[in-house]
């Protein structure tokens, strides 16, 4: 007799209940139809996969087993990982997002994660330089750096627009207008906006255009504003190091990045007198919450000056 055929086991991850079955087109759909950043994606990313992995410990082998207790396990299983309530509750965004796209592909018909509200958050003020530290990390740069004109364009423009890291390194030469003094930048979720360059910042890239970038173009094209040594595109981890080199140098805090400059911006056009839904436009806030959280920075520092200056502060 011919040797019996041992049935073929059929691979769980290609049942369309499967959490897995679910990971790239996800991805694919946060991209195409969200419009999300890279970096965006990239931490739903991380956050569904440890997600996933952890089901797969639990044995759980369909989303439609995931139910209001299995996420309080999960939830208990992150927060004796010592995780923030920051971050769980960014791992629960990213895990709402994920059931709502199984809602829309019809493989569940309800999301119980839903019903579970994000952990409270205290909410931190921003770490803000004065406006004397800032003419100082701008002037950091010196003749004994390799591209200082470089360096002091690149913080200049930090400071002059509060754009983000990503936003600043990806401009391109088409978009800044020195001439008429504004920048095209693209900002989260792929949203064009236009921001006005000060005189200053307009001194420095004219300044780094036309003495350095064409040292560091090594005569190729490249359509990229901020360029590395090897002619390359500064990425925004270049722009990080940067920062934080500079800040060192000036005796700032080890807390200081990018990001710091953009809250340095924005506190200080405030106090300058800038409207709030005018600054909204200015950082490209989806929401005028999140430009609220720089009006508690200014009341901050008047409550200081007061408790410093008044006789019976």
């Amino acid at each position: 007799m011919p040797p019996r055929k041992r049935p073929v086991e059929a691979n769980p991850q290609t049942s369309p209940t499967h959490p897995r079955a679910h990971f790239q087109p996800f991805q694919q759909y946060l991209a195409a139809e969200c419009g999300m950043s890279v970096n965006t994606i990239a931490a739903y990313r991380n956050d569904l996969q440890q997600f996933l992995t952890w089901l797969e410990s639990q044995k759980v082998m369909s989303v439609l087993q995931v139910d209001l207790q299995l996420m309080s396990g999960y939830l208990q299983h992150l927060h004796e990982a010592g995780l923030a309530a920051s971050s769980v509750a960014r791992k629960l965004v990213a895990l709402k997002m994920f059931f709502r796209y199984l809602i829309l592909e019809q493989v569940v018909t309800e999301s119980m994660i839903d019903l579970i509200s994000s952990p409270k958050l205290w909410q931190y003020l921003p770490t803000v330089l004065s406006p004397e530290m800032v003419e100082r990390l701008l002037a950091a740069p010196c003749r004994e750096d390799r591209y200082p004109l470089r360096d002091r364009a690149l913080l200049t423009m930090l400071y002059a627009t509060g754009c983000r890291a990503s936003e600043v390194s990806n401009l391109k030469l088409s978009d800044v207008r020195l001439t008429e003094r504004y920048c095209r930048c693209l900002g989260k979720g792929n949203k064009e906006r236009i921001v006005s360059l000060n005189p200053v910042a307009v001194a420095a890239v004219e300044a780094y255009l036309q003495q350095e970038r064409p040292q560091l173009l090594h005569e190729r094209e490249q359509e990229a504003l901020f360029l590395t040594r090897s002619g390359n595109t500064l990425t925004r981890i270049n722009v990080w190091h940067l920062v934080k080199r500079y800040a060192a140098r000036v005796g700032c805090s080890q807390k200081i990045s990018p990001h710091t400059l953009r809250h340095s911006f924005a506190t200080h056009m405030l106090a300058g007198g800038a409207e709030i839904r005018a600054l909204q436009e200015m950082l490209g806030h989806a929401s005028i919450r999140t430009t609220q959280i720089y009006t508690h920075v200014e009341h901050s520092r008047l409550k200081a000056i007061h408790s410093r200056c008044h006789p019976r502060g």
